[in-house]
């Protein structure tokens, strides 16, 4: 339940700074969970990036206030984040179907109104996972920096450049591993890699990356990619995390494509996220 709450706080945060230049790590701060992770909660809860959620709502906003008298576009523009009236009616027009002046003239227009986030119970689902302490190891990925916005349709591409380039004749790619770089908090690495003992030396385009010593919740994923592996994300903040004495480690976590046909309906892959018992 505390990830149902921190979303709806988060939610109040951003609704009181709809007009101030609010950035994923303002609001991650405020409900104090880490900017990587607290994208991945937002859109796996809503459905929706964080930066369309604010988009969304300043322009519904804004719509409204272009029906009252006296309003002027530009100064809509200006209190909304819209550096110019000409970037404003682009996206406003998007949105609405219409364009600002014609708001003003009282067209009809689309309302987008603030989330309140709750959970609907409708019985229990089993998860197949297990607890395993791990020593520090090191993975080795051919890595790129992600935004949540960037993620959804950047990560697929990289795998494709990945065996576009062939990377996987320098070291094999069955792990997707995401790392929350420590000085870049709106942004996280996504890599793709093996366990560096399957590689005696560090090819060129890699990096090696040192992942501490953790107690791992590993989830076991069965069905055709990218679905089931998707699937498992949602239930287990969706599910696992909000009813387990665990809470999640905001640091590292990875998805191990274990050997098979990935097309396969008995496929199976792992999901791993470093937790601690709940103090």
């Amino acid at each position: 339940m505390e990830w149902v709450q921190s979303i709806n706080r988060a939610i109040e945060y951003m609704e009181t700074h709809l007009t101030e230049n609010i950035h994923c790590e303002d609001i991650s701060n405020y409900v104090h969970i880490s900017s990587f992770h607290f994208q991945r909660m937002f859109r796996l809860f809503t459905d929706m990036a964080v930066g369309e959620y604010l988009k969304k709502r300043r322009l519904s906003l804004a719509g409204e206030e272009l029906t009252r008298q006296n309003s002027k576009v530009i100064d809509v523009a200006l209190k909304y984040g819209y550096q110019s009236p000409e970037s404003f009616s682009k996206a406003f027009t998007r949105f609405h179907g219409i364009t600002p002046s014609q708001a003003k003239k009282g067209s009809e227009l689309k309302s987008f109104n603030k989330l309140v986030v709750k959970i609907s119970v409708e019985g229990g689902k089993i998860m197949d996972y297990r607890i395993e302490k791990k020593e520090e190891f090191r993975l080795l990925v051919y890595g790129k920096m992600f935004t949540d916005e960037s993620s959804e349709k950047g990560i697929p591409a990289f795998w494709d450049e990945y065996y576009q380039k062939e990377m996987y004749k320098k070291a094999p790619g069955y792990l997707g591993v995401c790392a929350q770089e420590k000085n870049d908090a709106e942004g996280f690495l996504y890599g793709i890699g093996c366990d560096a003992d399957d590689v005696k030396e560090t090819p060129e385009g890699f990096r090696v990356i040192h992942i501490p010593a953790y107690t791992w919740a590993i989830f076991k994923c069965v069905g055709p990619m990218p679905e089931a592996i998707q699937k498992t994300w949602e239930d287990i903040y969706r599910e696992w995390l909000p009813g387990t004495d665990y809470e999640l480690i905001p640091d590292y976590d990875f998805e191990n494509y274990l050997p098979g046909d990935n097309t396969s309906p008995d496929y199976v892959s792992e999901i791993w996220i470093p937790v601690r018992e709940k103090g």
